[in-house]
């Protein structure tokens, strides 16, 4: 079909039968996306006015309403098979970690498993964080039933909260005198980064 042949038959069309015609009636028959049809006697402007094509919007699900608010507890209900998978996991590099004794892979198997058990006390440390959060929700909702004001504590003090904790858990498994010294080595060479050097 010609360029502009459906509009031309389309008026003539609307002739026949009676019908309004002119720019209304061409341009019911041009769909939106359809480009402009520029006639060849007009010298076409320097600016020319192109159709714009629609963005794609990128959509990012980490921040998106549409994917709910983060809760931790339910996350972890919902994904609790995942720490089945990592422990087997675990044991896989562990038995290839005992077949590879030297060479770049014991390195690489060695590190994965060093990253593994870090992640695994990360997540240790999340949940006994949690746990401590709960007990002090419950805490202040038993206060307001009993008709107390309820105190809400402060980051700083909820921190010293979570490290009493992690003294006692240590003191129970009697790692606490090795996490102190690593401690005070990690402070002694912080405090050593600072002292002016001695220029004589």
């Amino acid at each position: 079909m010609l360029p502009g042949l459906g509009c031309f038959l389309s008026s003539l069309l609307r002739e026949d039968e009676g019908l309004p015609q002119g720019e209304d009636a061409c341009a019911e028959t041009l769909r939106q996306e359809r480009p402009l049809e520029m006639s060849a006697k007009v010298r076409v402007p320097f600016l020319r006015q192109v159709v714009p094509i629609s963005k794609k919007v990128a959509r990012d699900p980490r921040f998106d309403d549409l994917s709910g608010e983060y809760n931790p507890e339910v996350f972890d209900k919902t994904y609790q098979f995942l720490n089945d998978i990592r422990a087997k996991e675990k044991e896989l590099v562990k038995k290839q970690l005992k077949k590879h004794r030297s060479g770049q892979e014991h390195e690489k198997l060695q590190q994965l498993l060093q990253r593994m058990e870090q992640q695994e006390m990360a997540q240790q440390e999340r949940k006994r964080q949690q746990e401590l959060c709960l007990a002090l929700k419950q805490e202040r909702r038993a206060q307001a039933q009993q008709g107390h004001r309820p105190y809400f504590l402060k980051k700083s003090e909820q921190r010293q909260l979570v490290l009493a904790e992690k003294f006692k858990e240590l003191k129970r498994s009697r790692k606490l005198d090795s996490f102190l010294s690593r401690k005070r080595r990690r402070n002694a060479g912080k405090d050593r980064r600072h002292l002016p050097l001695n220029k004589d």
